[in-house]
């Protein structure tokens, strides 16, 4: 194991620059299944890693559960500074495990509270709430995914504007966009160098949606205007677990991105490009952090199968 172990948690650091390039050079829906593909192979590979450290930093504490030859000294010299960092392991652990247990039950309540709000209306495909507080959002799950909006939006909102509105939050449920945040989220709860990608999806996702709506309407500049109007209402958030149509935040980047020529589909850039070698950097990290994470798996599943009488 040695140093190697150590490496899956800190190599998630290859993937900043691809969070920043993808989100500028990359589709929208390439960015987002790059960045979520990442994320998640390298949020498993620090969990299983940090397993690994408290496994060796703990088996020689007394009063463990674990059996007695898996604190033979060979097995403990597998990793420099075995006591140290052992026991760092163990509130880092519970930390990671912890934080996502919350993650998923404060998505699951809000969902299931967002739902009981709907309950009484009929179960069609939209659900319009009459609210003069202009707000829009998708609604994944229950009986079946639904896009809930506002009279107060759609008022406000010209017949082609209404279209880009719909358009976009239909995406987000046909995509499962909710599905891509849920796991770069889990996967920030599991190593925080993750954080980056989260944000870069959350704004990728939106992009993603817009797109589609702009193939929808025929119109970008249509999707723009309806971006930037909805952006200009105060908004009314019922359900904040969800985004509204036009949220706060990179919002002069997305309808910028509206205004200029559409973005090329290509699955991967050239590679003597910055967002090629940044998209081959996080490639390279993801995969060493795999290697790394099974070679030590497997290297302290030898070495206690060794040391385990039988």
């Amino acid at each position: 194991m040695g140093i190697f172990v150590f490496l899956p948690l800190v190599l998630p650091l290859t993937a900043w620059p691809i969070a920043r390039l993808a989100e500028q050079r990359l589709h929208p829906r390439t960015a987002t299944l790059l960045l979520t593909g990442v994320s998640c192979v390298m949020a498993l590979c620090s969990t299983v890693c940090l397993v690994l450290l408290m496994v060796v930093g703990t088996a020689q504490l007394p009063g463990n559960p674990l059996p007695d030859g898996w604190s033979d000294a060979e097995v403990r010299e597998s990793v420099p500074r075995h006591e140290i960092v052992g026991k760092a392991a163990i509130p880092a652990l519970v930390a990671v495990v912890g934080a996502g247990l919350r993650a998923l039950l404060h998505h699951h309540r809000l969902r299931r509270r967002a739902h009981r709000a709907l309950a009484e209306l009929p179960r069609t495909e939209v659900a319009v709430l009459p609210d003069a507080e202009p707000y829009a959002y998708a609604l994944p799950g229950g009986p079946r995914d639904r896009v809930v909006v506002s009279t107060g939006m759609l008022a406000r909102l010209a017949p082609r504007e209404r279209r880009a509105l719909f358009a976009h939050e239909r995406t987000h449920l046909a995509a499962g966009h909710h599905r891509h945040l849920l796991l770069v989220r889990l996967a920030a709860c599991a190593n925080p160098f993750l954080w980056p990608l989260r944000t870069a999806v959350a704004y990728t996702t939106e992009r993603w949606a817009d797109e589609a709506a702009a193939q929808v309407v025929g119109s970008r500049r249509a999707v723009a205007r309806a971006i930037g109007k909805a952006a200009l209402l105060p908004q009314g958030t019922p359900a904040p677990a969800f985004a509204p149509f036009a949220a706060p935040g990179p919002l002069p980047r997305r309808v910028a991105a509206l205004l200029g020529p559409a973005p090329a589909v290509r699955t991967w850039p050239p590679i003597f490009t910055a967002v090629g070698l940044a998209l081959w950097t996080a490639a390279t990290g993801a995969l060493l952090s795999a290697m790394f994470s099974a070679n030590s798996a497997v290297t302290l599943l030898l070495l206690l199968h060794a040391a385990t009488p039988l």
